[in-house]
């Protein structure tokens, strides 16, 4: 991309996943392998294990390994932090996932995205007490937080003000039920498009895929697309950003393909 734009990372959600052989992977393909496989076609995997349990740093140190340089993971935070009455009692879920061993993936080691549950609402001070528990720098580390909110009364400018205060960014999810927000909150956007379809061989039709790749590029470039729905009327800086999309949908076997798709198309 010319000009001063933020890096764009396109994957997917995991790279275990049966169906996926013969159809992503090649055949003959040994399981071992296919991490290696996976991060040579796409720029980024979204890890979904780390949300159910603790992984031993020898996995982080393993998954870097494998995966070319300039690529990148997110891992998902621990539900032991977010799916909690009060949030603000979390401080010791959130010590324990980076005493796991995160820090290992080095520079692969993108965001952290910490989910919330479609019942969990919107309560202010609480939510800013979990944002201040979230660390931003580790042993000289820089550390990115997103956070993913499934509940209406989300949309309101007090939280875009809370995420901007903290900078940390809100999911935008393509999503059927939960609220999307396109608000801009940090230095970089993540977003999860949950609508593929499995009977596309490309996931989304040519013209989503067109739409959704000019909206990455305006993201990174420091603009906003101006057909997503925003909360807050307050126009955020315009500055460079970097982007992470994941194609994420309930059969996910065309996921892959629409992922690749769209690397083709902001490179």
């Amino acid at each position: 991309m010319a000009g001063k734009a933020g890096k764009i990372y396109i994957g997917v959600g995991g790279w275990t996943f049966a169906p996926w052989r013969g159809v992503f992977y090649p055949d003959k393909l040994t399981q071992a392998k296919e991490l290696a496989y996976a991060a040579s076609k796409l720029t980024s995997i979204e890890i979904n294990g780390t949300y159910y349990g603790s992984q031993k740093p020898e996995s982080f140190r393993k998954w870097a390994r494998e995966v070319p340089d300039g690529f990148v993971f997110s891992l998902k935070g621990p539900r032991f932090a977010t799916n909690r009455r009060v949030l603000a009692e979390a401080r010791d879920s959130v010590k324990r996932f980076y005493d796991s061993g995160v820090l290992e993936l080095g520079d692969r080691l993108g965001p952290v995205l910490w989910q919330f549950a479609p019942t969990k609402t919107f309560d202010e001070i609480d939510f800013g007490k979990f944002l201040e528990l979230l660390p931003r720098k580790l042993e000289g580390h820089p550390l990115r937080h997103v956070v993913e909110v499934r509940h209406d009364s989300f949309r309101t400018p007090a939280f875009i003000a809370l995420l901007r205060q903290f900078e940390v960014p809100v999911v935008f999810a393509e999503h059927g039920k939960y609220p999307a927000i396109a608000d801009i909150a940090a230095d970089f956007v993540y977003a999860r498009l949950q609508k593929g379809n499995d009977e596309v061989e490309t996931c989304y039709p040519p013209k989503q895929l067109d739409a959704w790749a000019k909206r990455f590029q305006s993201w990174a470039e420091g603009g906003e697309p101006d057909d997503l729905p925003r909360v807050d009327t307050a126009k955020p800086k315009t500055t460079p950003r970097d982007v992470f999309a994941y194609v994420i949908h309930e059969g996910k076997v065309r996921a892959p393909a629409g992922a690749m798709e769209l690397i083709a198309r902001v490179k």
